[in-house]
C-alpha cells in the first residue's frame, strides 16, 4: 500500500521565488558550500535530463512522488480509485508542487502519464511542473498550460498509466528522491536539496554569484592591453581570491580550490 508520505513547507513562499531567479547550476554552486553530502553525489540527476520548456525558466517546488508502470495493465482495473485517491493526496500537500515520477519500465519508454490534461489538472491542484523518468506527450499544450517538464523523451501514448504508488522514495535519473524534497530545476538538469539543507541556500547562492563576479570573472574580462602572462597571473590570483573569501564564509574554497 501506499505509504502517502506528508511534509511541510521548509521556507517562505517569497523565499521560492527568489532562488527561482538562479539558475540551477548557481543554486548548486551555493549548496555545495553548505551541504554536509557529497556534491559529486547527492541532490543532482546522474542522467541526461531534458527541459522541453527552456523558455520557462527555472522552477522551484516541494516534490510530489510518484511510480507509475504504463506497460502492465493489471492497474487498470482499479484505475478510477487510484486517480481520485492520488489526486486527493496531492490536493491537500503544500505548493509550489513539482511532480517527480519514477517510470517503472525504464529502459523501455511506453507511455506517458504527462499530457494536455494531466497537465491542466495538476496545475489546478498547486503543481507547477514535473521531472520523470519517462516520457511526456502534447508539449505544445503542456507549455500553453504553463507546465514545466523535464523528462527523458516525448511520446505518442499514454498505454496503461495509471499512479501506483505515491508519497514514497523513488529514483530518477540516477538520484533518489523523497516527499517533500526542495527541486530547483532548469535546462541544465535538477537539485533535489537533501532535507534540513534548505535555509540558508538562498544566501549561499547570492554569495558564491557575487565572488565569481568579485574575482575570476573580473580577472578574465579585465584582459584587455595585458600581456599573456600578466593576464595568467591576474587569473591564478583571482581563483586564491576566490577561495579566500569562501572559506571565510564557508570554511571550505568552493571548485577553483586553495
Amino acid at each position: 500500500m501506499m505509504s502517502q508520505k506528508q511534509f511541510t513547507q521548509r521556507l517562505p513562499h517569497e523565499e521560492l521565488l527568489q532562488l527561482k531567479r538562479w539558475n540551477t547550476p548557481t543554486i548548486y554552486n551555493g549548496w555545495e558550500q553548505i551541504t554536509k553530502s557529497d556534491p559529486a553525489s547527492a541532490g543532482i540527476n546522474h542522467e541526461v535530463t531534458t527541459d522541453f520548456m527552456p523558455q520557462m525558466g527555472p522552477m522551484v517546488g516541494w516534490a510530489v512522488t510518484v511510480k507509475i508502470e504504463p506497460s502492465n495493465s493489471d492497474y487498470k482495473k482499479d484505475a478510477a480509485n487510484r486517480w481520485s485517491e492520488y489526486r486527493g493526496y496531492v490536493a491537500n500537500l503544500p505548493g509550489p508542487k513539482i511532480v517527480v515520477i519514477q517510470d517503472i519500465d525504464k529502459p523501455a519508454t511506453v507511455g506517458s502519464f504527462w499530457g494536455e490534461v494531466n497537465a491542466n489538472i495538476h496545475k489546478a491542484l498547486g503543481c507547477i511542473g514535473t521531472i520523470t523518468d519517462g516520457a511526456i506527450r502534447d508539449i505544445d499544450e503542456m507549455t500553453n498550460a504553463g507546465f514545466k517538464a523535464l523528462a527523458k523523451r516525448l511520446c505518442v501514448g499514454h498505454a496503461h498509466v495509471v499512479p501506483i504508488d505515491w508519497g514514497c522514495d523513488i529514483e530518477i535519473f540516477g538520484q533518489s528522491i523523497s516527499p517533500g524534497q526542495l527541486i530547483h530545476a532548469d535546462k541544465h538538469g535538477f537539485l533535489a536539496v537533501p532535507v534540513g539543507e534548505e535555509k540558508g541556500l538562498l544566501n549561499a547562492a547570492v554569495f558564491m554569484d557575487k565572488n565569481e563576479c568579485n574575482t575570476v570573472i573580473k580577472s578574465a574580462r579585465n584582459f584587455s592591453g595585458q600581456s599573456i602572462d600578466e593576464l595568467l597571473s591576474a587569473v591564478d590570483q583571482a581563483g586564491k581570491d576566490f577561495g579566500m573569501a569562501a572559506r571565510e564564509r564557508f570554511g571550505s574554497s568552493g571548485e577553483f580550490g586553495d
